[in-house]
Formats: structure tokens, C-alpha cells, sequence
């Protein structure tokens, strides 16, 4: 079942998606297992509402009748009927943990699938504590309720099948006896309202918690250098404090709510035994069906009881629901295109290397603001290497992000190998554009699993090459465990540039058409850099590369150089051209203040 129907792919809206929609395909999600295990609920209480009426035979008939074989034949079947109950308690209970389990698995695996698919402007506005809040602890609630499902539909039954034997005994007492009923329909109605708001509210606050301990623990070195300590824990603890106000809210909620589904069903057993006795020793009904009766009040306890709980379950499952589909109704902006183009290949059936046209392209991250890019135009030549120069803010990160669709072109076309790189697949494009950023993000793995994550498929020797031409080599063999070294998480365990070699390792082993260096050497130091330039050397032949940066070293690389200025092409020519031509060239690689109009350098 499809989530978040109805929603134009690409336009990153939101649509009101109610949370009973996203229950009912957690109950989808189970197959055949969430019916098997409501009708084995179903099957065990019948056998325990049996019980009652089989007793009251086996009292009239055999006690009281005097006859033993009657007696003897009642008591088979009631043991018959432990049997029956039994078994299907513990096949009720098997397949509301197995569905409660299966279906919080499921959200979770939708979230993240979810997650996958939503762009960077998502990631912009969602901060992390909440996405992991509602991919946990929202996820159990839901799958809460498929497992109240299996656990309660018995006792649904059970409070229709007691009401329909306590008439069949005597009317007018059972009439007494269920007239308490209907105003527990109305106090569970107003009592689900407030609760499904209180339990939201809790919820919520527990994300915004759970968002400054994640903050807190990632950036730990921050917190620890600044002296935050006191100032984080002060805004932790108005968190908790608020978490406790709005649980009390709920237990408070709870403490009015349950006493009078408690005492509602102990006033019905004071009824049987008063008025029901009465009838009894007037003659009106016998005493097996004055036990019988009684037993059946007993029975009707624990359903009436447990529903009134449930109910509460029901509300709080209700409420993620509808947090976990907030989420899931949020469209990207860089959606799949609907009928997708491939990467064109060459006649002899080997791949094109990348050859990449930007056509008159504005882009700005505001729907209303200023563009980044203006009506850039830019021409990269298949195998060859352009280094892309700019001050700071004059959109070089920008491009990157354009190539690889991480944000769409508010205006004019990025082409990849001629066509527009909005009517590939994003698999494919990014397969094809692989992006080694100045803060690469490192997996909680192997050092073989980090360089290998593109290709997972990868020999050692062919890491190991990757490695040798990033530079990587040398610094991995004296790791512990070499290659197999597990990385401390985001791999903090390393310094700055040998995680930017690793990163580099990875991108050279993905081997894509396209690769984007944005100040994937800067935290290097000069020989290092020296190393990892010979390396690209030999990585780069043939390959198209996009080049981000203002180290000298690095822009050596490149066989031209564009200098952004104003969100357009500035300056265009070879490296040594730009020292001699431009001033602001000058200024931004080798440190030289530009000469103002007018006057001789």
C-alpha cells in the first residue's frame, strides 16, 4: 500500500496524511499474521466464555441433579476447554509479538527508505533527533498496536458474547447489571480525545530531547572546548523537566480514567450478589445459573479493564502515527523522472567519460532569494580536468550539488554526456558523478568497508590501489589491523586529512564518470598533497574531473581554470594565463591583493 498518495513528485509539499492510514498498513504489512492472531484471540476467550455456562450445567445437573455421569461429562468438556484456551492463548500471543516486532521493523525500514529518497533541503529544516525519535520510539508505538490488536480482539468478543449469556440467564438482571456500559463508552470517548493530544505532546517533547542529546554526543569535542558543558546540561535538563510535565499530564489523565473502569465492573459483582441472590432464593433462577451468572461478571473484569488500558495504547499509537506520517507525506524536490533516459554509451559499447555542459543556469536556496548561480555557462570537455575558483559564497559547492542533483537548476540545464541530468535516474547519475567533499563523512566500519562502500564487491587489491593513489597506503598499514581497523564513529579517530585520503580512496575505487573535488585536499599538508597529486595523476587518466579549490597544488591538476565571480563565469584560461591576467586570481590563490583600477602592479 502506497503512502502519501496524491502527492506531485518533485514539489516537496506536504500533504495531510491521517495517522489511521499509516495503522492500517502496518496491519497490511503482516500478511495473513495479523488476522491469525485476532481470530486465535478470539478462539481463546470463546473458550473461556464458555466456561461459565458449562459450570452452571455441571452444577444444576450433576451437583444438584445428583447424577455423576452428567457431572463427570461437564467436567471433560471444562477441561476440554482449558485445553483449547491454552493453546490458543499461546498462538495469540506468538503472533502479536511476531506482528508487533515485524511491523515496527517495517516503519523503520520505510522511514529509512523514505529518508533516502528526500533531498538535501529536507535535512536542512529536520534535525536529526527527531527523524531518529520518530524512526525508534514512534515506530515501537505502532507496532504497539499491532500486537494490542491480537491481544485484544478476544476481549472485544468477550464483552458481546458475557452481554448476550447474562440476558439469556435472566433479562431484567443482566439489564441492571450492563446499564453502567454506555456511560463507559462516553468517558472512553472524551477520554481518547485528550489523551491522543497529551500523548502527542509527549511525544514531541521527547524528540526536541532526544535532538540536544544527539547534538550534544556529535559534537562532545565542541561542547567540551567551549566549556558548554553547564549550558548543555541546563538545556537538557528544561527538556526532561517538560517531558515530566507532560507525562504527568498523561498519568494524570490516566488516574481519573481508570479508578471508574475499575470500579464499574466491582459494582456489577455487588448487583449479582444482592439482587441476583434474591433471585435465587426466590426461586426466579437456579444457583448453577446464579454461579454461572457470577462468573460471568468475574469474566467481564479483565476484558472491561484491559480495553480501558487499550484504549490509551490505541491513542499513543494513534499519535505517532501521525508524527511518523508527517513524514512520509513530505515529497522531495528532486524527484525520480518519470520516464527516465540512460547514460548514452559510444558505438564500440564503451561508456562516454563524462563530458558535462551547464546551459545558462541560475540556482539560489531561497524560493525567493538570491541566486547562487546567474546564467552560468560552462563547458567540461569528456577526460579532461577544470579547476573551478571563487571567493567564498560565489556558488563553487553550489555546482557540486548541481551535478549530482543534490538540489535542482531554478533555471537552465545541467547536461551530463549530453543529456539533462534531471531525466536520469539518480542511481544512475550518481553512479556516474561522485562528489569527495572537504568534511567526508566516514562509516562506524572497517577501513576495507569505508573505501569499499560503492562497491562493496571490491578485492582487497583493488582497495589498496584506490588507496595507494589517494595517498591513503602508507597511513592504513600502520593502523592496528591495517585495512580491517574498525573506525571510531564518523572515523574521529583519525586526523582531518587522513579521513579526506580515505574519502578520496573511496571516490577513485567507485570509478565514476565524473569527480568532484570539492577541497578534498585541504586539510593535507604540502607533501602529502604532493602524493595523493601523483596518484590523480595516474586515477584521473582518461576520467573527467571537476576541480574545487584554491591550493595551488591542487589547481595544478586542473588543464584550465574558471574563475566564479558574481554567480558567472569571471575568467577563463590555464592556470599560468589567470596569474598573468587577473588580479582577483592573484588575490585568492597566491595570497596577492588585487590593484584597484587605475593603478600599475
Amino acid at each position: 500500500m502506497a503512502i502519501a498518495e496524491g502527492i506531485e513528485p518533485g514539489t516537496g509539499e506536504r500533504s495531510e496524511y491521517p495517522g489511521w492510514r499509516l495503522l492500517w498498513w502496518a496491519v497490511c504489512s503482516q500478511g495473513c499474521g495479523a488476522p491469525a492472531g485476532m481470530v486465535a484471540g478470539v478462539v481463546w476467550m470463546l473458550g473461556a466464555v464458555s466456561a461459565p455456562a458449562v459450570l452452571s450445567r455441571a452444577i444444576d445437573e450433576g451437583i444438584i441433579g445428583g447424577d455423576g455421569r452428567r457431572l463427570g461429562g461437564w467436567i471433560a468438556l471444562l477441561i476440554g476447554l482449558g485445553m483449547v484456551e491454552a493453546g490458543a492463548g499461546a498462538v495469540r500471543h506468538y503472533f502479536a509479538v511476531r506482528n508487533g516486532q515485524g511491523t515496527a521493523a517495517a516503519v523503520r525500514a520505510r522511514l529509512l527508505e523514505h529518508f533516502q529518497r528526500l533531498d538535501e533541503s529536507f535535512y536542512n529544516r529536520w534535525p536529526a533527533g527527531q527523524l531518529l525519535s520518530r524512526s525508534s520510539s514512534d515506530a515501537v508505538w505502532v507496532g504497539t498496536f499491532v500486537d494490542v490488536l491480537a491481544h485484544s480482539s478476544g476481549y472485544v468478543v468477550a464483552v458481546a458474547v458475557v452481554a448476550v449469556f447474562l440476558v439469556l440467564i435472566d433479562p431484567l438482571l443482566a439489564l441492571i447489571t450492563l446499564l453502567p456500559l454506555p456511560l463507559i463508552s462516553v468517558a472512553t470517548w472524551r477520554y481518547s480525545a485528550r489523551y491522543r493530544k497529551r500523548a502527542h505532546e509527549l511525544q514531541e517533547e521527547l524528540a526536541r530531547a532526544a535532538t540536544v542529546a544527539e547534538d550534544t554526543i556529535s559534537g562532545i569535542r565542541a561542547v567540551k572546548g567551549l566549556r558548554a558543558e553547564d549550558a548543555q546540561r541546563s538545556r537538557f535538563r528544561s527538556h526532561t523537566e517538560r517531558i515530566r510535565e507532560r507525562a504527568l499530564n498523561v498519568a494524570r489523565l490516566d488516574a481519573m480514567f481508570e479508578p471508574v473502569m475499575n470500579a464499574i465492573p466491582s459494582i456489577g459483582l455487588l448487583t449479582v450478589v444482592w439482587l441476583g441472590g434474591y433471585f435465587a432464593l426466590s426461586g426466579r433462577i437456579t444457583l448453577g445459573q446464579l454461579v454461572g451468572f457470577y462468573a460471568y461478571v468475574v469474566l467481564l473484569v479483565t476484558p472491561l479493564r484491559t480495553l480501558g488500558v487499550r484504549v490509551g495504547t490505541v491513542q499513543r499509537a494513534l499519535a505517532a502515527a501521525e508524527r511518523i506520517s508527517e513524514l512520509l507525506s513530505i515529497r522531495p524536490h528532486v524527484a525520480e523522472p518519470q520516464n527516465p533516459l540512460p547514460i548514452p554509451i559510444t558505438g564500440r559499447g564503451y561508456p562516454l567519460r563524462g563530458e558535462v555542459r551547464l546551459k545558462e543556469v541560475s540556482f539560489g536556496y531561497e524560493t525567493n532569494g538570491p541566486y547562487v548561480l546567474d546564467g552560468l555557462d560552462l563547458s567540461v570537455p569528456a577526460g579532461s580536468r577544470l579547476a573551478i575558483v571563487g571567493a567564498t559564497g560565489e556558488g563553487k559547492s553550489t555546482l557540486a550539488h548541481l551535478l549530482s542533483r543534490r538540489y535542482d537548476v531554478s533555471a537552465g540545464q545541467v547536461l551530463l554526456d549530453g543529456v539533462n541530468v534531471r531525466d536520469l535516474r539518480l542511481s544512475e547519475l550518481r553512479g556516474a558523478v561522485v562528489v569527495v567533499s572537504e568534511r567526508p563523512f566516514l562509516f562506524t566500519d572497517t577501513v576495507r568497508a569505508n573505501i569499499a562502500f560503492a562497491r562493496p564487491q571490491a578485492c582487497l587489491e583493488e582497495i589498496q590501489r584506490a588507496a595507494r593513489l589517494a595517498g591513503a597506503h602508507g597511513f592504513i598499514s600502520e593502523l592496528p589491523n591495517g585495512y580491517d581497523t574498525m573506525l571510531e564513529e564518523r572515523g574521529l579517530s583519525l586526523s582531518g586529512g587522513q579521513r579526506q585520503r580515505l574519502a578520496l580512496a573511496r571516490a577513485i575505487l567507485a570509478e565514476p564518470r565524473l569527480l568532484v573535488l570539492d577541497d578534498a585536499t585541504s586539510a593535507v599538508d604540502a607533501e602529502t598533497e604532493r602524493e595523493i597529486r601523483a596518484g590523480l595523476e595516474t586515477a584521473l587518466v582518461g576520467r573527467t574531473a571537476l576541480i574545487i579549490s584554491r591550493r595551488p597544488g591542487t589547481i595544478a591538476l586542473a588543464d584550465r581554470v574558471v574563475l566564479l565571480e558574481g554567480g558567472r563565469a569571471a575568467a577563463e584560461g590555464t592556470p599560468e594565463e589567470l596569474v598573468n591576467t587577473s588580479e582577483l586570481y592573484r588575490d585568492l590563490i597566491l595570497g596577492e591583493p588585487a590593484v584597484p583600477a587605475g593603478v600599475m602592479r
